[in-house]
């Protein structure tokens, strides 16, 4: 059974940082594309940023220059370091994994929420 579990999420002020985990079993995690998306009140979810099986980076505008993905297969981790953080940072945000044939896989989210 394939679970993702992401966690690090807080309450931050303007302009900190946070680092959000999320934490693969039960899947082949090498062979993966990882994504971040994330969902605040009352919006639809968006991405937020991709890391394929190739290591290949991809953001949208919003975060690009402040946040950065990374993983680490050999602990079936994926990582988005968050920098610079805005108030319109503040949502839940879900770790996505799609496997060689293309099925999704999804995590439970964490909520980030960016107030002073």
């Amino acid at each position: 059974q394939v679970q993702l579990v992401e966690s690090g999420g807080a309450l931050v002020q303007p302009g900190g940082s946070l680092i959000l985990s999320c934490a693969a079993s039960g899947i082949d995690f090498k062979s993966t594309d990882i994504s971040w998306y994330r969902q605040a009140p009352g919006k639809q979810r968006e991405l937020v940023a991709t890391i394929t099986r190739d290591w290949i980076r991809t953001f949208v505008e919003a975060v690009a220059g402040r946040f950065t993905i990374s993983r680490d297969n050999s602990r079936k981790r994926a990582y988005l370091q968050m920098n610079s953080l805005k108030p319109e940072d503040t949502a839940v945000y879900y770790c996505k994994a799609t496997s060689l044939s293309l099925e999704n896989y999804w995590g439970q989210g964490t909520q980030v929420t960016v107030s002073s």
